[in-house]
């Protein structure tokens, strides 16, 4: 009875030596891989670049100014991917006297062509001809011009403008040079004028008194 106590626990003493020959090579074959990613162009950070160990699902992201760092293997393809970037690897050498390694890495730019996309904006060719001979051309500089400069558009200008500050001075001035002219007499009415009512016949007929539409 005492010697299989005494075999039973030199197995288990033996077990746990092997276990812990084991733990301590595994852990003298892993290393701490660091470093940034840059671009290859003007060396600048990468940021939020992808860092994974090939044919795994290991691997960590570059932080806002392109660094990493995780736990790897010696011997481990590491594979660095980003958006706009060409993909690259980088084998972590089997040989290293520590389980740090650190790396500056770089990516060079990748140009994606897309194929040309024509967008028309109508769906056959008999409705693009249709819209194009309805197409209203618009008007050119001169044309806008002369436009501007017509008898109407200046007539209609010129009703609507205000007086400024010179136009008020000159006929509160004119009011006040009428008012000393008659001063000490009755001012004329125009009622009983003979010239004044014809010219008020005058203009009655070219129809200076009909409403103008406003614009």
């Amino acid at each position: 009875m005492k010697i299989r106590q005494r075999l039973l626990s030199l197995v288990v003493i033996f077990l746990f030596s092997l276990s812990a020959i084991a733990q301590n090579e595994s852990d003298e074959s892993l290393i701490q891989f660091s470093g940034i990613i840059i671009t290859g162009d003007s060396l600048n950070p990468v940021p939020y670049a992808s860092i994974i160990v090939k044919n795994t699902q290991r691997g960590t992201t570059s932080d806002y100014y392109g660094y990493f760092s995780f736990v790897a293997k010696p011997s481990d393809t590491i594979v660095f991917s980003s958006i706009g970037f060409k993909k690259s690897e980088f084998v972590i050498p089997d040989t290293l006297n520590d389980n740090r390694y650190s790396l500056i890495q770089m990516l060079q730019n990748d140009t994606v062509m897309l194929d040309e996309a024509i967008v028309y904006p109508w769906p056959t060719q008999d409705q693009f001809k249709q819209a194009f001979l309805n197409l209203e051309i618009p008007d050119d500089a001169l044309e806008i011009a002369r436009k501007n400069l017509s008898e109407d558009q200046l007539a209609a200008r010129a009703e609507a403008m205000p007086m400024n500050a010179n136009m008020n001075f000159r006929y509160q001035m004119q009011q006040r040079t009428n008012q000393m002219y008659y001063a000490g007499q009755y001012v004329p009415n125009n009622l009983l004028n003979p010239l004044a009512w014809a010219k008020f016949v005058e203009a009655w007929k070219r129809g200076d008194f009909k409403r103008k539409d406003k614009r």
